[in-house]
């Protein structure tokens, strides 16, 4: 009896951190796509485009919302100074981006966002040294966005 009802408490917690991080990914899915629109919007205006278009793939929901996942890391480095924080988010950032263009390639044949010849500072097409910077800067948001949500799940519980 005792073991079936601690059973039914663990199930239960396991249901309900699952639904937290399905809502997590949503969320992140969400705004990644917010934020390279807005950015690519932004962007173009360099371009000589006075119509700030921005656009993005279906491809990068998931690719965005999979920053669930990183969350532990996150956890891990909290305490590290800002710029050490900024410097490891680019590290991984590029990493994420280069094996999903590379694993879009093998899938389906192309990488929609194929950097190549659009800058020296490519590498195989799949990612921008250049956006060092963009990075960085999107690694300290995703701390600022994990914790807010980390608050808002304390208060609904």
């Amino acid at each position: 009896m005792l073991i079936e009802s601690i059973s039914q408490v663990i199930n239960q917690l396991i249901v309900l951190q699952t639904i937290y991080m399905i809502k997590r990914f949503v969320i992140y899915g969400l705004t990644g796509w917010i934020l390279e629109i807005a950015f690519t919007g932004t962007t173009s205006i360099l371009s000589g485009s006075p119509r700030l278009l921005g656009y993005t793939y279906l491809w990068m929901f998931p690719i965005y919302g999979m920053a669930v996942l990183l969350e532990p890391i996150h956890d891990r480095i909290r305490f590290s100074p800002w710029i050490i924080r900024g410097f490891i988010w680019a590290g991984i950032i590029f990493t994420i981006e280069y094996l999903s263009g590379w694993i879009l390639q093998a899938a389906i044949g192309v990488c929609p966002w194929d950097y190549t010849n659009r800058t020296p500072y490519s590498i195989d097409g799949f990612i921008r040294l250049d956006f060092l910077p963009a990075w960085f800067l999107a690694g300290l948001l995703f701390e600022r966005l994990h914790d807010y949500l980390i608050t808002v799940q304390a208060r609904i519980k």
